[in-house]
């Protein structure tokens, strides 16, 4: 049965009235819609869980990659963590109003700069249906609308989560209007990046590819959530065992996700001593490694194909990883910079100079010493959420949380004052 959903216009016409109510919403209104929703997840888990099931089982979604299937699975226990996430989401300081600057100019005119919603955030996301409840929440919290436009694949699970956020909203007396669900066609993504005055910002999740497209045609302002070429570098003096564990959580923990490590570096003095057993592991959770000639022969008896130059540039989101030997840190920072997306990147190493030298030259939102990129998530971060990653050099760079979702505003007091 076909889903009905609004146009782009009517989603964001609503979503601008709407905009308006929420703007000026209290913080405990906010919080309580979020509050709501938190308990509605957990009651309507099977009706969530059924709409799910059937996304799966469409047709659409047979050709799916098992990465691609594992973003777009609902369980109960990812609803719990969806409802978690609300419920930090809620407890957190409401960034509306808050005061960034104050002083008194010479004139006697009161200058303050207070932060203020951006208005209508409007959300492009593939097949993960949690991104629906994260983005909603996160808008609701920060006292913005939101045009939410997922995949098609994930269709009845984006109907019934956002049906369950338009109902907590209500609940509280906010306008349902501020969050709008479109159906995922191809088709409006161009009437969404061109939707000047009625959307504030476009803040799109996926790959290269959407990012591209979205360029080409894009008049209302972009803050890309895109991809994540992210690299773990084994420096010559890093705890192997450590390496070892980092390394393999980075790429085999979830690996259809923007955080996994696609490339593995190793310094040429510690690579015959740590790639084979890291080959092995990883070979054997069903990881296929691409690498140089160098990571080839250090390998040992695990099959290692040759690297193409394309590969040392993909964001896999799948069981499979290039490895390269490096002969110095600086050949590392090189090979990241020139490869890497700007996301997240990591270095295991035993000196606190090396690790600095590391988190100084490498060009990425979030630079990891001795810990996986796994972590780089709003909820990680202690966010309650995010609606994606900024891999720009925007106001905002990294998980894009409740600040990030607030412009700023000048109000000026006087007692009279005049120019001339």
């Amino acid at each position: 049965m076909a889903i009905a959903t609004p146009s782009v216009t009517e989603a964001c016409e609503s979503a601008k009235r709407a905009s308006r109510a929420l703007a000026t919403a209290d913080t405990g209104t906010k919080s309580r819609a979020l509050e709501r929703l938190a308990e509605q997840l957990e009651e309507r888990a099977d009706d969530i869980l059924e709409a799910n099931a059937e996304d799966l089982a469409d047709e659409r979604a047979a050709g799916l990659t098992e990465a691609l299937r594992d973003r777009l699975t609902l369980t109960r226990d990812r609803i719990e963590g969806m409802a978690a996430g609300v419920r930090a989401v809620a407890a957190l300081p409401d960034p509306v109003g808050e005061q960034l600057d104050r002083r008194t100019l010479d004139n006697g005119l009161d200058l303050a700069k207070v932060r203020v919603p951006l208005g209508v955030v409007a959300v492009i996301y593939e097949a993960r249906p949690n991104v629906t409840v994260d983005c909603a929440a996160l808008c609701i919290k920060s006292g913005n609308a939101i045009v939410l436009r997922g995949s098609s694949y994930a269709q009845r699970s984006n109907a019934t989560l956002a049906a369950v956020v338009r109902e907590a909203v209500s609940e509280v007396g906010l306008p349902e209007g501020g969050v709008e669900l479109l159906s995922g066609d191809r088709s409006e993504l161009e009437a969404l990046a061109t939707a000047e005055g009625l959307v504030d910002l476009v803040i799109p999740r996926g790959g290269e590819g959407l990012k591209d497209a979205l360029k080409a045609v894009a008049t209302v302002p972009v803050m890309y959530a895109a991809a994540g070429n992210c690299h773990v570098y084994v420096h010559a003096d890093a705890d192997l065992e450590m390496a070892r564990r980092i390394a393999f959580d980075a790429k085999v923990d979830r690996p259809g996700v923007c955080n996994s490590a696609e490339t593995l570096l190793v310094n040429a003095e510690v690579a015959a001593e740590f790639l084979p057993g890291i080959a092995a592991e990883l070979a054997g959770a069903g990881v296929e490694l691409v690498g140089d000639g160098r990571a080839q022969a250090a390998a040992g008896t695990t099959p290692v194909g040759a690297a193409t130059d394309e590969d040392w540039d993909t964001e896999y989101l799948a069981l499979k990883m290039a490895v390269g030997v490096v002969d110095s840190l600086a050949d590392a920072i090189d090979h990241v910079n020139t490869h890497g997306t700007g996301h997240s990147e990591a270095i295991v190493t035993g000196s606190e100079d090396v690790g600095a030298e590391f988190t100084e030259g490498v060009d990425a939102a979030v630079v990891y010493v001795n810990a996986s990129t796994r972590f780089t998530d709003g909820f990680e971060f202690g966010m309650g959420a995010e609606i994606g990653n900024s891999t720009q050099k925007l106001h905002a760079r990294g998980p894009i949380g409740l600040r990030e979702l607030t412009t700023t505003k000048y109000v000026v007091h006087g007692d009279g004052q005049v120019r001339g």
